[in-house]
């Protein structure tokens, strides 16, 4: 096994706020709190354990113990959850939807970096705890986006009517997708194991969130993975008063509206509501909107006053959900976090959130990009080595990648730059008499000189057509070895699944993963199997 890297800023697949980020360009300093580096962690521990109550941690750890106890979990993980209880134990979070059988492959890379982190910080800090969470968001109900996983090609779906949270889902419809999956996984002894994984996961628990728990507790339970659910009763009570908060003066909606100002500059990832929560209620979802001196729920006839509201909030607080601005405040209020670990889309709105943060009175955690791995076989490396490619030629736009070949390998030199200079050089003399005479001449000087520098790029371009006409059987080997490793000319880690890895190289697959990712170096990893 060989492995190659390529930072995250030359790879050409984040945006320029994450690339502004991981530079740390000085204008974006004001939207988050440390860096991610081994020592910027020394005082972010000291000011999340003066800010963090004692009496959540009591709360959230008699929580995790009745969210597991139909769950048969490791020594580790237990372990994990009685730390919890110290004032000298702080999570490590990274969070992610509910996607069948986990969805693309980054979704194992965000566990790993989580893992792996605290690794590395109970190296620096021995003295400190640090505990991996997967924060589950049951509460979504974008449906639509985790009822697939692509498999070989395939795109296995499950195929339901659904509404309201995810996690609530039953398991209506999966016998189906495991027949299919069963049906396209063949009967190697990892495949064997990767169905069993399947079915115990999906067809013996009886909704979704309990599903994902068993899923990811069997893939990383010997690492003492703590996985939450946010869909409960006694986790929203800590959010009352920030939930009273938000529906009587509308905090967040002031705050990330004058920091999205403040980033014009870039893409705004996610834009405030003037009431950032949703209410739920079985199958329900629907946004909580302030019209006419009322708290109306979207799309049916619910309708409250103010103090009616607030009651609702006190007597059943899991009624209140937050929506993508609030659930990281949730999640920093619920955990004695320390850093948070997410894709470029999840950073680029935790940037926008630090004010609002402030606002409440909860500390900002440090933001991390998780690690990102491009897996190629043994096979696919010689590819590359034999048609003179590094990995990182295969990062780049495939138009851009093949003509950048075609110029290499070519016996001609296609830029005509040299000759272009020479016509301009050419030109001038004739501009100077030219503005020496009537205007009309002048403006045909230039006319002329447009259309042969014209002329030249557009043989300029025949030439490149040409040559890649004449090397196309070396080119279109490139493309196809591209098309291997980005399907769909998209990242490998956003298209398919780890069963696909699992298959083929069974435990071994994650435990390289885990000896391999470094969680704070920024680079695209790229690991050969």
């Amino acid at each position: 096994m060989q492995t190659d890297c390529i930072s995250y800023q030359k790879s050409g697949y984040f945006s320029k706020l994450i690339v502004d980020y991981l530079d740390e360009k000085s204008e974006l300093k004001p939207f988050y709190n440390r860096f991610p580096s081994l020592e910027n962690f020394k005082d972010q521990i000291d000011e999340k354990q003066e800010n963090f109550p004692v009496e959540n941690r009591k709360l959230l750890v008699a929580e995790l113990e009745n969210q597991y106890l139909n769950f048969n979990i490791s020594q580790k993980t237990q372990d994990n959850l009685q730390l919890l209880n110290k004032d000298t134990t702080f999570t490590i979070t990274t969070g992610h939807q509910l996607n069948l059988f986990t969805g693309p492959l980054y979704f194992i890379y965000k566990i790993v970096s989580t893992i792996n982190l605290c690794k590395q910080l109970k190296k620096a800090y021995p003295n400190n705890d640090f505990v991996p969470v997967y924060w589950m968001t049951t509460e979504d109900h974008d449906f639509e986006e985790i009822n697939y996983f692509n498999f070989k090609k395939s795109k296995i779906k499950w195929n339901r009517e659904s509404s309201g949270p995810v996690g609530r889902l039953t398991n209506e419809g999966l016998n189906e997708v495991f027949e299919t999956l069963k049906n396209e996984i063949g009967s190697s002894e990892n495949a064997k194991e990767l169905l069993e994984l399947f079915k115990n996961s999906y067809l013996k628990y009886s909704n979704l969130a309990s599903a994902t728990r068993y899923l990811a507790n069997e893939l990383f339970k010997t690492e003492g993975l703590v996985i939450v659910d946010g869909d409960v009763k006694e986790l929203k009570k800590m959010l009352i008063p920030f939930v009273k908060n938000e529906i009587t003066n509308g905090v967040s909606y002031q705050k990330v509206t004058e920091t999205n100002a403040q980033l014009s500059e870039y893409k705004i990832q996610v834009n405030p509501r003037e009431i950032n929560l949703f209410y739920i209620e079985d199958q329900l979802r629907e946004r909580i909107i302030f019209e006419n001196n009322t708290y109306k729920i979207n799309n049916t006839e619910r309708v409250f006053t103010a103090t009616e509201i607030l009651n609702e909030l006190e007597n059943n607080p899991e009624k209140f959900s937050p929506n993508v601005i609030l659930r990281p405040l949730y999640q920093e209020v619920v955990l004695p976090n320390l850093c948070y670990i997410g894709g470029g889309g999840e950073l680029a709105y935790w940037l926008e959130l630090k004010s609002n943060f402030a606002a409440n009175n909860i500390t900002f955690p440090i933001l991390l990009l998780r690690n990102s791995v491009l897996i190629a076989t043994a096979k696919q490396a010689e590819k590359a080595t034999t048609l003179g490619l590094h990995f990182a030629d295969l990062f780049l736009n495939q138009n851009e990648l093949i003509t950048n070949k075609t110029k290499e390998i070519s016996n001609f030199t296609i830029d005509f730059s040299k000759q272009k200079e020479t016509l301009r050089q050419q030109f001038e003399e004739l501009n100077a008499i030219a503005l020496q005479t009537d205007k009309s001449f002048s403006g045909a000087v230039k006319a002329q000189e447009a259309k042969q520098i014209k002329g030249l790029e557009h043989l300029e371009r025949r030439l490149l057509k040409a040559e890649k006409k004449s090397h196309a059987d070396y080119l279109q080997r490139i493309e196809a070895l591209q098309n291997e490793l980005f399907p769909n000319q998209s990242l490998q880690e956003r298209q398919l699944n780890f069963s696909e890895f699992y298959l083929e190289f069974g435990a071994d697959f994650i435990q390289k993963l885990f000896s391999e990712l470094d969680p704070l170096k920024q680079e695209f990893k790229v690991i050969t199997f």
